[in-house]
């Protein structure tokens, strides 16, 4: 293995929450109702902006669709920023990328999220500690799918395709599979769970990032 990429909503934060709270405030804004958890789930989550803004409130321009999106991300970066408790990575993140960083081994973060989000993260978690933001790669509308991002994440670390992935989503997890030597580590679930026994390039499934600390000391030999 060369090096290191990290997904980072659903990886390093499990912010489903805090989305799905953004959009239950955006329908408020927009019509005066609230949304319950099913809808919110069923109709939100892991669903692109754009598309949860046609579906829900069609008719709209396409700059009106832009504007709302960047109004929702606005809302959950607020969210996160007034948590009662301060917003934390993942249990185990911050152990993972000392241990990375100490060995240097090279790493970044590569995100479907837009660059408001990414400089609110590098400021929210101190991000700039462990990586150089620069290198951080984040969706400017230039990719053609999260497997371009990753082989971009490549490019910017200096490494091969023979990476250490983490994901969680299956979108994001076949994107890393379409790397040509990678190994991934993905955030539990069912769909894991199944997918691992077509491919065994998933070499682990774990609950927070702590349970695979002894699996990335063992495939970098530090």
């Amino acid at each position: 293995m060369d090096g290191c990429i990290f997904d980072f909503n659903g990886t390093l934060l499990f912010d489903t929450p805090y989305h799905l709270e953004a959009w239950n405030r955006m329908s408020e804004e927009l019509t005066g109702k609230s949304l319950d958890h099913e809808t919110l789930i069923r109709d939100f989550a892991g669903v692109p902006n754009i598309v949860c803004l046609q579906n829900m409130w069609p008719g709209g321009t396409k700059e009106w669709y832009e504007q709302q999106s960047e109004h929702k991300e606005e809302l959950y970066r607020d969210i996160i920023a007034n948590l009662p408790e301060k917003a934390q990575l993942v249990t185990g993140a911050e152990e993972l990328f000392d241990l990375l960083k100490a060995n240097r081994i090279p790493f970044t973060i590569a995100s479907a999220s837009i660059k408001a989000n990414i400089d609110f993260f590098v400021e929210t978690f101190g991000l700039d500690r462990w990586m150089d933001p620069e290198k951080i790669i984040y969706d400017n509308n230039t990719y053609e799918n999260k497997t371009a991002m990753f082989r971009n994440a490549c490019r910017v670390l200096g490494v091969s395709e023979e990476v250490l992935v983490f994901e969680d989503s299956p979108s994001g997890i076949r994107s890393a599979e379409a790397l040509d030597g990678s190994r991934i580590i993905a955030i539990d679930s069912g769909w894991v769970r199944e997918r691992r026994k077509e491919d065994p390039r998933i070499i682990l499934a774990v609950k927070n990032l702590r349970e695979s600390v002894d699996t990335v000391r063992n495939l970098f030999q530090i």
